[in-house]
């Protein structure tokens, strides 16, 4: 349904939008699965099959699909945050950011609807490979010495990167294995940044 450079664009909204309202890495990484792994993936069956008249989806735009990722952003927070996004706030940012259409705080919860509905009400976020990934490094940071050498913001931009290049995230099904490998390659990463600053 979406083309890669669509997806990447709205991917590439998500972090931003993340960054602007400095949520918590957890909310960030909880939206970016709701929305890319299963939000995007579920959402051409949901169309199909319920035969949806709902104007969000009539059909699907640059701006709702913006739209659908504040929802997602909003949902990740009340999921992982004791005080959550309000919809006021993620509504000025879409007054400023979604250029092309004027959504209301009633489409905001019409869109949150919507979503969950795509979703089949099943929001659960304990299977993101960013809560394994911190489970990992912690340990790693506790008990071994290389550990202290990889940095967690590199880890989180490898991750980034990762969910930007969709064909590289679907190589790893499991989180369990994508966050070993971001572990992994943020190791060879930084090894490599020392290797080269020690021979200039």
């Amino acid at each position: 349904m979406l083309s890669s450079s669509q997806r990447l664009h709205m991917v590439e909204f998500l972090i931003q939008s993340a960054q602007y309202l400095q949520v918590a890495p957890i909310v960030k990484y909880s939206a970016l699965s709701l929305f890319t792994d299963r939000f995007l993936h579920s959402l051409p069956s949901f169309i199909r099959c319920s035969g949806s008249g709902n104007w969000l989806l009539k059909p699907v735009t640059e701006s709702a699909l913006q739209l659908f990722v504040f929802i997602s952003l909003w949902i990740s927070s009340k999921i992982n945050e004791s005080q959550p996004l309000s919809v006021t706030h993620l509504k000025a940012l879409a007054d400023k950011s979604i250029k092309e259409q004027h959504f209301t705080t009633r489409n905001f919860l019409e869109a949150e609807v919507l979503f969950l509905q795509v979703l089949n009400f099943e929001i659960g976020s304990t299977n993101v490979a960013f809560l394994f990934l911190e489970d990992i490094w912690t340990q790693i940071n506790g008990v071994a010495k290389v550990g202290e050498l990889i940095k967690f913001e590199v880890c989180m931009e490898v991750m980034d990167l990762l969910y930007e290049k969709e064909e590289i995230s679907l190589l790893y099904r499991s989180p369990h294995s994508l966050a070993a490998s971001i572990l992994v390659y943020s190791l060879v990463l930084i090894k490599s940044h020392v290797m080269s600053s020690t021979l200039i």
